[in-house]
């Protein structure tokens, strides 16, 4: 097996995330850019998109990161709409979009086209949550956006393998593919049901960090797996059991917590990257299977699908925005009026991804009773320029659209005053407790250790409080910065001392690793302050 077209994949799509992270263009659509600019060069080799990795071994991690680290409670306060868009839009835009392509395209059967149309309905989960953080999006909105994305992929899989059964001629009836999305749904949600908790018990119970963080990157496979395997929906195991993880994981012990948000990040980071680059490197393999279509109806159905897809978009949005709040008074009572500029941004912020062009590459090549799949080169070539036309033409244009919308920017002094009063409230907690502790005779301790926990409290209070404070002239710090940029200099120069120590050989290597471990703990917490 050769490894170098690997090494190659993952280490430049870094270094290209790595460049994107010092421009104001997001990651992933400067890495779809490059990938189609070198899909050429000569030299580079030929990465093929197997639906058969990504499905069961990238998507898992990737949903499982994104719903750790999404809310649960803003999920369910925004269900309602979330729920219209990763059930009611997929299925809407499976339709429009496959009725339109059987329109447009000569020969193209309904049932064929109806495979397009599940294949390009799902947005991207990266890509949604990766443009909403770097536009900086209001807080509902993203909310939507992320659950939509983290929920949708089942349900355009399941309208694709109704769809494909009627394409391929192994029959499908409207019964059969009611049944066979309840049968996806119910059991994709109840395998993570089932698995969260004894999970979360197992987290919790396990006292080595790195059986912890092992069990951590086995999570979202096993929860992929088992569903899958049940028939269920893989996506909504993971989903749950991830949402469900993450809004307990204060329960877990706070080593764990650190590595795993580290090897967490470093994951999301690698596949992120090498899946938006391998979208971009598709350019070879997807025009070379073109065949008989010429360069200017290739082109018009392209821009033909991709502006029906758009504007599907805003023809269901629209609608579901404003109608449920005309027709029930509990909607009205329980959600915020939106404006009509959230609908706007909603409809434009749904870039497709990965998940759609690896469906596209799973269509079989041939029928039943062996005949080829009518149009399969092209539904892969319009799936794969849908992809590309709303990464760039919407991604590009989202960050100008949102600052034209004017929405409202966040309050940074509310959200400090917020943080303060919280940590306040928490502090009082801890200062009775400790009192309670130090009363009892088994808990005592010499005055300036005592002293000691009561000064880290204190500094833990004020810290907040003093970011509302005064800067200094000279630096522009708060005190709180100035504080916590001394922290890291006495840091730095205690560990510069450790190392001349083990240099010295005074220390050996293990007590050094030890010692540095520890500043590295307190660097790390005064980091975390810091942002």
């Amino acid at each position: 097996m050769d490894v170098m077209p690997l090494l190659l994949l993952v280490a430049g799509s870094a270094g290209i995330a790595g460049v994107a992270r010092r421009t104001p263009v997001p990651a992933p659509l400067l890495l779809v850019a490059v990938g189609l600019a070198v899909s050429y060069v000569p030299g580079i080799p030929h990465y093929t998109l197997d639906p058969a990795v990504v499905l069961p071994l990238v998507l898992p991690p990737l949903l499982y990161k994104e719903g750790t680290e999404s809310s649960y409670l803003d999920l369910r306060a925004q269900m309602r709409p979330v729920g219209m868009l990763s059930v009611g839009y997929v299925l809407f835009a499976t339709f429009v979009v496959g009725w339109a392509a059987y329109l447009v395209v000569p020969g193209l059967p309904l049932p064929a086209a109806l495979v397009l149309g599940a294949v390009v309905a799902p947005t991207d989960a990266v890509a949604a949550a990766a443009i909403a953080r770097r536009v900086g999006l209001p807080s509902r909105i993203t909310t939507i956006l992320q659950g939509e994305s983290l929920l949708n992929d089942a349900t355009a899989i399941t309208a694709y393998k109704v769809a494909l059964a009627a394409a391929v001629g192994a029959g499908a009836t409207w019964a059969g593919g009611i049944w066979e999305f309840l049968r996806a749904a119910v059991g994709g949600v109840l395998v993570g049901l089932v698995l969260m908790v004894p999970i979360h018990w197992l987290r919790t119970h396990l006292r080595e960090a790195l059986l912890q963080n092992t069990l951590s990157l086995l999570i979202p496979f096993v929860a992929y797996g088992v569903a899958e395997q049940l028939h269920g929906s893989g996506v909504l195991a993971v989903v749950v059991v991830a949402v469900y993880l993450g809004h307990h994981a204060w329960e877990v012990d706070f080593a764990t917590r650190l590595q795993e948000d580290a090897v967490w990040r470093m994951v999301a980071f690698v596949l992120e990257s090498a899946v938006f680059a391998l979208i971009g490197l598709q350019l070879p393999t997807v025009l070379k299977g073109l065949g008989a279509y010429h360069g200017a109806d290739a082109a018009w159905y392209a821009i033909a699908v991709f502006v029906v897809v758009v504007a599907a978009r805003f023809a269901w949005i629209y609608p579901a925005a404003f109608l449920p709040r005309l027709l029930s008074a509990r909607i009205r009572e329980r959600e915020e009026n939106p404006t009509w500029r959230a609908p706007v941004v909603t409809s434009w912020a749904a870039m497709r991804g990965v998940v759609s062009l690896a469906i596209a590459f799973s269509i079989p090549l041939t029928v039943h009773g062996g005949a080829p799949f009518p149009q399969r080169n092209l539904i892969l070539f319009l799936t794969f320029t849908t992809v590309i036309g709303t990464l760039v033409v919407q991604g590009f244009t989202l960050a100008p659209l949102i600052r034209l919308m004017r929405f409202p920017g966040r309050d940074r002094q509310a959200e400090t005053l917020a943080e303060a009063n919280a940590q306040a409230q928490a502090s009082r907690a801890a200062e009775r407790r400790l009192d309670e502790l130090l009363s009892d005779e088994r808990n005592a301790l010499p005055p300036p250790l005592a002293d000691r926990l009561r000064t880290v409290l204190e500094r833990r209070r004020n810290a907040v409080w003093e970011r509302l404070g005064q800067t200094n002239p000279v630096t522009g710090e708060s005190v709180d910065d100035t504080y916590r940029r001394l922290s890291r200099e006495m840091i730095s120069a205690e560990r510069e001392v450790f190392v001349k120590l083990r240099d010295h050989r005074y220390i050996d290597d293990e007590m050094l690793r030890a010692l540095l471990r520890r500043l590295d703990l307190e660097e790390a917490a005064a980091y975390r302050e810091a942002t």
